[in-house]
């Protein structure tokens, strides 16, 4: 019975963390889209071709944050929402 209870309860947890994606809806804001992705690690594409990656910690009015860059971990950035053409976000199917 504990056997079946464990594995029930892996399934839960790999369900639910696969379940992260982007879910846009008709008047979604690109700063509404980077506050569901809070605390998780996304590459934004932005306008100038360039593209940054790390864990979105704080999305305000006209910026977003973000910690533990990849490639630089040690390194923070704050970065344009209007200079963001595109969020990209890794989930798993």
């Amino acid at each position: 019975m504990k056997t079946l209870q464990l594995i029930l309860l892996v399934t839960a947890i790999t369900l639910s963390a696969h379940a992260d994606t982007l879910t846009p809806v008709k008047d979604s804001t690109q700063a509404a889209m980077l506050e569901t992705q809070s605390g998780k690690q996304v590459e934004l594409i932005l306008k100038s071709g360039q593209s940054i990656g790390g864990k979105v910690t704080f999305v305000g009015d006209d910026i977003v944050h973000l910690a533990a860059l990849t490639g630089k971990e040690m390194y923070e950035a704050t970065v344009s929402i209007s200079d963001i053409s595109a969020v990209v976000v890794r989930t798993a199917k």
